[in-house]
């Protein structure tokens, strides 16, 4: 007879869950892989959802292929892809930039090909549906859907992508930066107020606008930094960092102030050698002490940040665009208070080294202040979980605590349930694992330990048998 393996589970199905699904369903033919999405939007998730022209992935597309060993599949498939290149690319002399929603299609495009496939790939399904709970059973968990149905599953990988920051004052005018309902109505007379000048500020800025909204923008964020601009680059060698620095957080600033300074020398762009570090960046943060790390997230990370994540420049012409013309204001301040009134909000601000606050009126409060710590997180899944003693963040709290291959670690400090994640739950363990460049490898990787350690189990104790 031929044997029956439960289904091993993808939680969540952006760019993290998608890939590992995909690998998965080529290296086991042998076992289903369920993968789960509770927004209906599979292999998108809500960074390549969206339909907004302006929204640019800040990513060159030549470093946008889905798997590490093929590095241009991105860029072949764009220059096979029926859609109006002049509407959803952007040429620039800092190279080619996608519009995020056309990724978006490249990635459903590769689930598609795989559910169209025959063989391996046929075992690969699809759940438009949330997954609330895991509880742990003999074999795997009981998988349990938002509409009440049950699965026993022989393990699950956590893709849950970025996790959503916690609200600050409530109000009933503060919206969520992706959902376009409650902007249909703006007046032009009256302010927008965007908590966050990072990147979902620009891509904010760049949908309000194509929406025609012609009201002023205001954004405030603690540091009022805005992300830099990607400009051309040329290769770099990544710096020699002495063993003596990379304890050491300021040790490390300095290695990369002096290389910054020799490149200069050279005629060569800061970018340059930010860029150089990408080989080197997961070793340096886990090499940093925790009290070194915690500094960092303290006093460096905002700095960095827009160093690191850098604008398309086109993203970047809109923005300056704003500004020059009074559209766009960005403020050094922080969100105290929301007094919600009819038809409008009163908030209160403290900018920066003021000693007295700033009363605003905003018809809208659109919250981009970033991603979420998992120790603070509402994911109600997550939060099961955590409940049960399954999993448990970092020590920073960002993310959560795994092994080397990426195995859930429990309270007690042990990895033994097959349980994994990747992608940004490794905020705190990886720091650099957000982008694309880092989790490709990622999900190549995990993909080979789940599938070794399943065919282990199934090979020790058997499967059901129809």
């Amino acid at each position: 007879m031929r044997t029956i393996l439960p289904p091993i589970a993808v939680i969540g199905a952006g760019f993290s869950g998608t890939m590992a699904a995909l690998h998965l369903s080529r290296l086991m033919p042998e076992r289903p892989v369920l993968l789960c999405e509770k927004s209906g939007a599979f292999a998108r998730g809500l960074a390549y959802a969206t339909g907004c022209t302006d929204h640019l992935l800040n990513v060159r597309a030549s470093n946008m292929s889905a798997f590490p060993d093929r590095p241009d599949h991105f860029s072949r498939w764009l220059e096979e892809c029926p859609l109006d290149r002049a509407a959803w690319t952007r040429s620039t002399p800092a190279g080619l930039f996608a519009a995020r929603g056309l990724y978006g299609r490249y990635l459903t495009d590769l689930l598609l090909a795989a559910l169209s496939e025959p063989g391996p790939a046929s075992h690969l399904m699809l759940e438009n549906d949330e997954v609330v709970d895991l509880a742990p059973a003999e074999d795997g968990f009981d998988l349990t859907l938002a509409a009440g149905r049950r699965r026993r599953v022989a393990g699950a990988i956590l893709a849950c992508g970025n996790l959503r920051a916690p609200r600050g004052p409530r109000s009933r005018y503060a919206v969520d930066p992706w959902d376009d309902a409650p902007l249909d109505d703006l007046r032009p007379d009256l302010p927008l107020l965007i908590v966050g000048t990072g990147l979902t500020m620009v891509d904010a800025v760049a949908a309000l606008r194509q929406r025609r909204f012609a009201g002023p923008i205001l954004a405030v964020s603690r540091h009022g930094l805005l992300p830099h601009v990607h400009d051309a680059t040329v290769p770099w060698p990544a710096p020699a960092i002495p063993a003596a620095a990379r304890p050491s957080l300021l040790a490390l600033l300095r290695v990369l102030r002096d290389e910054t300074r020799r490149a200069a020398v050279a005629g060569v762009d800061w970018r340059s050698v930010v860029d150089s570090l990408r080989g080197d960046s997961i070793a340096l943060w886990r090499g940093l002490p925790l009290a070194e790390q915690r500094r960092f997230l303290r006093h460096v990370r905002a700095f960095w940040d827009v160093h690191r994540h850098r604008m398309a420049p086109p993203a970047a012409a809109i923005v300056e665009r704003e500004r020059a013309g009074g559209g766009l204001t960005v403020m050094r301040a922080r969100l105290i208070a929301i007094d919600d009134q009819a038809g409008y909000a009163r908030v209160t601000l403290r900018e920066r080294g003021a000693a007295a606050t700033r009363i605003v009126d905003v018809q809208r409060i659109i919250d981009a202040s970033g991603v979420g710590r998992v120790a603070e997180t509402d994911d109600l899944l997550l939060r099961r979980l955590m409940s049960r003693g399954l999993i448990r963040p970092d020590a920073l709290g960002l993310g959560l605590a795994v092994t080397d291959d990426l195995a859930l670690v429990d309270q007690r400090g042990e990895a033994n349930r097959p349980l994994w994640t990747l992608g940004p739950l490794l905020r705190g363990t990886l720091w650099e694992c957000t982008a694309v460049p880092d989790i490709r490898g990622q999900a190549v990787e995990l993909a080979r330990t789940v599938a070794d350690r399943l065919r282990d189990v199934a090979t020790g104790m058997g499967g059901e048998t129809a």
